[in-house]
């Protein structure tokens, strides 16, 4: 209880500080460009047309709303995370108490080698179980959390408040959910690529003296979690684009945003 009210608490703190990051990313990943290009140089030295940065975007947000205004969507991103973190470690602490059972069973049961590609299939699909449970029961905040960043793009006032938010979306059929699927693909293929080329990179890839030592185990999971997150970002943009699309903000309606039919 006491690591789950903890690791709530860095959360909460990591989701604040990096709201307005997020804001940024979501606007620039529907497309919205409210400054001009400028001219400047890319790492050859040639001149180009370049678009504006974070602190560009940051400072358009800031001077139309205030400081306060880069901190937009912070209550159902923090719902969001906190439940997601609540969900995640009922699941994984069920599968822990089951491991318990399964390590007290007969003893003539020959255990399989941690370092097999069975043993990396079974601890891949529970944890895959887990991450899933949390996303989709944290859907339908992530969903207003977008709707209302992206209102910013038309003005709107249609997702202000967090029960406000919930009454508009419960209007729309399914809305809680819209862009799960691509959502929970990426996460699944994301988790399955990451643990794949970990075990083929600690099985092969290095000395079996270095391979069993904890650290360069979580050094290659970390790289391989980076290179699978960069691969499934589409997921994540599909999925947010989903989210916004049609649902009466003038950031998912053309001509900000293409009309998609699935």
């Amino acid at each position: 209880m006491a690591d789950v009210a903890s690791q709530v608490l860095l959360g909460s703190g990591l989701t604040i500080l990096s709201q307005p990051l997020t804001y940024v990313k979501v606007l620039v990943q529907v497309g919205y460009k409210p400054l001009a290009p400028t001219i400047g140089r890319n790492i050859l030295g040639w001149q180009v047309c370049q678009l504006p940065g974070l602190s560009c975007y940051a400072q358009h947000i800031a001077s139309m709303d205030g400081r306060h205004g880069l901190f937009t969507g912070s209550t159902p991103r923090l719902c969001s995370g906190v439940l997601g973190t609540v969900v995640l470690g009922k699941v994984l602490l069920h599968y822990q108490e089951f491991d318990k059972v399964e390590e007290l069973g007969p003893a003539n049961v020959q255990k399989e080698s941690s370092s097999s590609f069975d043993q990396v299939i079974k601890a891949t699909t529970r944890k895959m179980i887990a991450p899933s449970a949390a996303t989709l029961i944290t859907r339908p905040f992530h969903v207003i959390t977008l709707r209302s960043m992206v209102q910013f793009i038309g003005r709107d006032s249609k997702y202000c408040g967090l029960c406000d938010s919930i009454v508009a979306i419960y209007r729309e059929l399914l809305g809680f959910f819209a862009g799960l699927i691509p959502h929970l693909l990426g996460d699944i293929i994301s988790l399955w690529l990451c643990n794949s080329l970990a075990y083929l990179i600690n099985t092969y890839a290095l000395d079996i003296e270095v391979s069993t030592m904890n650290e360069m185990e979580s050094y290659s999971q970390t790289v391989t979690g980076f290179f699978a997150s960069m691969l499934t970002y589409p997921f994540v943009l599909v999925s947010n684009l989903m989210a916004i699309n049609c649902c009466g903000l003038a950031g998912g309606c053309p001509p900000y945003s293409p009309m998609y039919s699935s």
